[in-house]
C-alpha cells in the first residue's frame, strides 16, 4: 500500500512518515499528495499567531484540551525559527503539549522555517493537506513569533487569532495596519498581568474605529490566562462562532478561490524555479552568470531573461 492509502486508512505512522517527506522536499512526497488531495476539504484549519513570548504554545495547548473535550479531533502545526547562522532549529513547542502525546484523536507536527518568510514553513499547507486526509476537524497552525507584517497565516486560516500580551511597547504598537488587520479574534494573554485591562481597551477602541461594512464579521477581543486555562473555554465558544459565521455568510467561497490560488502559485512558483536550477546545472550556466554579472559583463535582468527564453522558446 501507498503511504497515502495508509494515511487514508488511519496509520499515524504512514502520516507522519509522509509529512518527514513532505518537509525534506522529496520528490515522491508529491505523487502521495496527489492521491489525499480528493480527500481533504472537511477540517477547519485555525491560526495562532503573535509576537515571542506571547505565550502561543501554552494558548494552542489548552485549545486543544478543549476540542478534545467537545469530541474534536485536533491536529497541531507548530512552527519553530531556523538559525540563520547554523541552518539548526528547536523544535520546543510540542514540549508544552506533551500532556496530549498518548491521545489517538490529537496529532502534533513541529517544524522548522528552513529560511521562509512570512511566519510559516513552506511546508505548512501540505502538512495540514495531509492531517485534513487523517479525518482532524480541526487544524491549528502555530506560526513561528512575528512582528508587524509576517502575516500569511490569514492566507491559510479560516480563523486567525492574533494573541498579544501587556507590556510589549507603547500605545501605537495596537494601531500597526498588518496586524490589526489579519485577526478576526484578538487574545490578551497573560490577563493576570498590569495593563491587561488598557491593553484589552486599546485594542477595541481601535477595532470600533475600523472600517466596517453590514454583514462583516467583528473582531472580539478575549482574555485568557493561558497557564492556568483561564478564558480558554470562552476563546474556544468565539472561534466557534466565527466559524458558523463564516460558513453560513458565503465568506468561505471566496476564501477558499484565494487559497487555492495562492496554493497553486507557490507550487508553480517552487516548480519554476527547480527546473531553471537543474537546466542551469546541465552546463554551469550559473556560475557563468554570476561570474558575468561581478564583472559588470551582463546585468542579471538580461541573464534572467536569456535563461528562461532558452528554457521556453516562443
Amino acid at each position: 500500500m501507498s503511504l497515502a492509502e495508509q494515511v487514508l486508512e488511519g496509520n499515524i505512522r504512514a502520516a507522519a512518515r509522509l509529512m518527514r517527506d513532505i518537509d525534506d522536499g522529496r520528490s515522491e512526497a508529491i505523487d502521495e499528495l496527489k492521491q489525499l488531495y480528493p480527500h481533504t476539504g472537511a477540517a477547519y484549519i485555525i491560526g495562532i499567531t503573535g509576537p515571542p513570548g506571547a505565550g502561543k504554545s501554552t494558548l494552542v495547548d489548552q485549545l486543544t484540551a478543549s476540542f478534545r473535550g467537545r469530541g474534536k479531533k485536533v491536529g497541531v502545526v507548530a512552527i519553530d525559527p531556523t538559525s540563520p547562522f547554523t541552518g539548526g532549529a528547536i523544535l520546543g513547542d510540542r514540549i508544552r503539549m506533551n500532556r496530549h502525546s498518548c491521545d489517538e484523536g490529537v496529532f502534533i507536527r513541529s517544524l522548522a522555517t528552513r529560511g521562509a518568510l512570512g511566519g510559516l514553513s513552506r511546508s505548512t499547507s501540505d502538512v495540514a493537506l495531509v492531517m485534513d486526509a487523517m479525518g482532524m476537524d480541526i487544524i491549528i497552525i502555530e506560526t513561528v513569533g512575528v512582528g508587524q507584517d509576517e502575516v500569511d497565516i490569514v492566507k491559510e486560516a479560516h480563523t486567525t487569532c492574533v494573541v498579544m500580551v501587556p507590556g510589549l511597547g507603547d500605545d501605537i504598537q495596537a494601531i500597526k495596519a498588518g496586524i490589526l488587520e489579519i485577526g478576526d479574534i484578538f487574545v490578551v494573554n497573560k490577563a493576570d498581568r498590569d495593563g491587561a485591562d488598557r491593553t484589552a481597551r486599546e485594542l477595541n477602541i481601535m477595532l470600533e474605529m475600523r472600517h466596517s461594512t453590514e454583514g462583516q464579521w467583528h473582531p472580539q477581543v478575549m482574555k485568557t490566562e493561558a497557564t492556568r486555562g483561564s478564558g480558554i473555554d470562552e476563546l474556544t465558544d468565539e472561534i466557534m462562532a466565527h466559524r458558523t459565521f463564516f460558513l453560513s455568510s458565503g465568506t468561505i467561497g471566496a476564501f477558499l478561490r484565494e487559497r487555492g490560488r495562492r496554493h497553486f502559485m507557490s507550487i508553480l512558483r517552487d516548480t519554476l524555479v527547480k527546473k531553471a536550477v537543474a537546466f542551469m546545472a546541465t552546463n554551469d550556466a550559473l556560475d557563468t552568470i554570476v561570474t558575468a554579472m561581478n564583472e559588470h559583463r551582463i546585468d542579471p535582468y538580461s541573464a534572467v531573461e536569456e535563461i528562461v527564453s532558452k528554457m521556453m522558446p516562443v
